[in-house]
C-alpha cells in the first residue's frame, strides 16, 4: 500500500508512520500544500496513493481545502469513480461541523487524535486496505 501522511505535528506524524509501517511505504507532508503537491506528482506518474491520512488543521492549506483539491484532481484524472485514494481525516477537533465538512468533501473516514492503533486498523479493514 502506498501511503501519504499529511500532518504538521511531529509526534502525530511519527505515531502514524509507526502504526502503518507494516502495511506499506509511507511518504510525509508537513502541510496541506505539500500534501496536494505529493498527490499531484503521484497522479502524474500514474502511481497514486492508496491511503492518505490528512490532518485537518495544517499550515499553508488546511486539510479540508486539501481534501477538496485532491478529490478534484482525481476527478480530472478520471479516477474519482474507479480507484480514488482512501482518505482518513485526522484531527483533535471532532466537532460536528468539521466532521460534516469532511464527509461532504468525500473523505472516507474520520479519526480523532491521538489515533489509536486498534481504531486505525479497524478503519483500514473497513476500507478494505488490509
Amino acid at each position: 500500500m502506498k501511503i501519504l501522511i499529511a500532518e504538521d505535528d511531529f509526534t502525530s506524524r511519527i505515531l502514524l508512520q509507526e502504526l502503518l509501517k507494516n502495511y506499506g511505504h509511507s511518504h510525509v507532508a508537513v502541510n496541506g500544500k505539500e500534501a496536494v503537491d505529493a498527490v499531484k506528482m503521484a497522479l502524474e506518474t500514474n502511481e497514486p496513493y492508496d491511503l492518505i491520512c490528512l490532518d485537518i488543521m495544517m499550515p499553508e492549506i488546511d486539510g479540508q481545502v486539501a481534501l477538496k483539491e485532491i478529490r478534484a484532481m482525481e476527478s480530472t484524472k478520471g479516477i474519482a469513480q474507479s480507484k480514488p485514494a482512501k482518505i482518513i481525516m485526522t484531527t483533535a477537533m471532532a466537532d460536528k461541523d468539521h466532521v460534516l465538512e469532511a464527509i461532504n468533501a468525500k473523505c472516507d473516514s474520520f479519526l480523532t487524535k491521538p489515533v489509536q492503533k486498534k481504531v486505525l486498523l479497524r478503519e483500514l479493514q473497513r476500507l478494505r486496505l488490509i
